[in-house]
């Protein structure tokens, strides 16, 4: 059995925005851990313009990636 990787979700897809030049949908974006905004029901991502801010969680889908896949996801930002 392999051991699972006991970190928070790293990355998200953007399934709905109100401002689409700070989100914008199909995109990927990267999560950042913020335990007060997901008690909010919020998620901080690097949104568009390479701030971290915090948006609806609504508006994301989590997404379970290979750790591969996260490594070169942050290598690429």
């Amino acid at each position: 059995m392999s051991k699972r990787r006991n970190t928070a979700l790293k990355f998200a897809v953007c399934i709905q925005s109100d401002d689409p030049d700070l989100l914008t949908p199909r995109k990927i974006y990267q999560v950042l851990a913020d335990p007060s905004a997901t008690n909010s029901k919020y998620v901080r991502v690097v949104d568009n313009e390479g701030e971290d801010y915090l948006y609806p969680a609504e508006y994301f889908m989590f997404l379970d990636l290979p750790q591969e896949i996260e490594r070169a996801l942050s290598e690429a930002a």
